[in-house]
């Protein structure tokens, strides 16, 4: 007696699709170890950047403009130089091999061991202050050297027309500049509109101090306290989180809290790695 082949029932239209259901066990994709560092695309997303890790099972990716994105490690959820794979935890590495661990800067940059700092090129960043020229000192002080990138101080944005111009800035001798508070309406945007070079790049962050870039999770807060208009900021904020002492002692706590790029807001990151690339892109690029 002949026997019918099982029947396939087909998955009724109004159910929802799982993501994470079986899959056609046909289907396999590589698996690739999310090794720092890695190159990945996020199927599905426009999201492209470089791993900075797995934390608990989520991966940490960093993208172009410095943005940290937090994925589920789904299967065939990633593209790897164009081919679809399946990211994984790293386990260490794999039996009778030897794997150096890859270093890091502060800023997530692979480390170059043993680099000595280049000849300082031509081109500079300015930065608005002194605690402006240590964040970005802490954070990104290696890939500077490494780079020979000099950071300098403007004392204040109110002058910088005549900063730019006795600089002379010109193809190779770049100017990138970093400003507080650049938001619609501020002085700062005022100033820095009235910058026109193509060799001078003005980006910023819209916090009214360096010191709102650093994440308030830092200090263990939810957010920076809000002070009203007209009353000095940073006068504010230590009355407000009950700090006894100057403002210069209080940042030097700040900044000994900061460790790695993640301790900042991403505006500033953002801000901080346009500048970077532009003054260190090849004259006639």
């Amino acid at each position: 007696m002949a026997v019918s082949p099982p029947r396939r029932v087909a998955k009724g239209i109004g159910e929802p699709i799982d993501l994470d259901g079986p899959k056609n066990p046909r289907l396999r994709y590589r698996v690739v170890p999310a090794q720092p560092g890695l190159l990945i695309k996020q199927r599905g997303t426009p999201i492209s950047g470089f791993v900075v890790g797995v934390v608990n099972g989520v991966l940490q990716v960093r993208d172009p403009h410095g943005y940290e994105h937090r994925m589920r490690l789904l299967t065939g959820g990633f593209e790897v130089d164009g081919q679809i794979v399946t990211l994984v935890e790293p386990r260490g590495p794999a039996p009778g091999t030897l794997a150096a661990p890859v270093g890091r800067t502060a800023s997530g940059s692979i480390a170059v061991p043993r680099a000595r700092a280049q000849i300082a090129k031509a081109s500079r960043i300015l930065v608005e202050g002194i605690h402006d020229a240590e964040l970005v000192e802490k954070v990104w002080g290696d890939d500077l050297r490494v780079e020979g990138v000099v950071v300098e101080r403007l004392d204040g944005a109110d002058h910088l027309d005549d900063v730019v111009r006795s600089f002379a800035p010109k193809p190779g001798r770049r100017l990138g500049i970093l400003l507080d508070h650049l938001v619609d309406g501020s002085k700062e945007t005022r100033i820095a509109s009235a910058v026109r070079h193509p060799d001078v790049l003005v980006t910023g962050h819209p916090y009214i101090d360096i010191w709102q870039a650093v994440k308030p999770s830092v200090l263990g807060i939810g957010a920076w306290p809000d002070v009203p208009r007209g009353e000095d900021w940073k006068t504010g904020v230590l009355t407000r989180l009950n700090v006894d002492g100057e403002p210069g002692r209080f940042w030097k706590h700040l900044l000994g809290k900061v460790n790695i790029w993640t301790d900042l807001e991403p505006a500033l990151i953002g801000a901080v790695e346009q500048l970077i690339d532009f003054v260190t892109e090849p004259a006639g690029a």
